[in-house]
């Protein structure tokens, strides 16, 4: 005669030890993991589209290990950077009224402009 084991808490007979949805993540994120693919479309030889899809999936630190930090110069991501985007965007706006009003006057660029341009403001 075979015994049963009916206890609740014994592990299952069959199959391989799994592991939980934290733990899977856990290992993705600390290693990385990259998904890569490309679609081309082409009519009678001639390339009308073609698509490069590339995913990279990994926690901050192992992006970065990677040198991916694009998140941080990114003006929609990053108030810095865009504090940055603004900053030379106003140098460049104030370079260019400057020309106009230089070609209009045909006065010398001020010296204080060239200053101001270039501190930040």
């Amino acid at each position: 005669m075979t015994d049963i084991d009916t206890r609740r808490d014994a592990p299952p007979a069959h199959g391989p030890n799994t592991s939980n949805l934290a733990d899977i993540l856990e290992r993705v994120l600390d290693k990385g993991i990259v998904i890569a693919g490309d679609i081309k479309i082409d009519l009678l030889d001639i390339e009308l589209l073609t698509i490069r899809l590339r995913l990279f999936v990994a926690s901050v630190e192992t992006a970065r290990k990677a040198g991916i930090d694009w998140w941080e110069t990114d003006p929609a991501l990053s108030s810095t950077a865009a504090r940055d985007e603004l900053r030379d965007e106003n140098r460049r706006l104030r370079e260019r009224v400057e020309a106009l009003e230089y070609a209009e006057n045909g006065d010398a660029p001020s010296a204080r402009a060239k200053d101001t341009a270039g501190a930040g403001t």
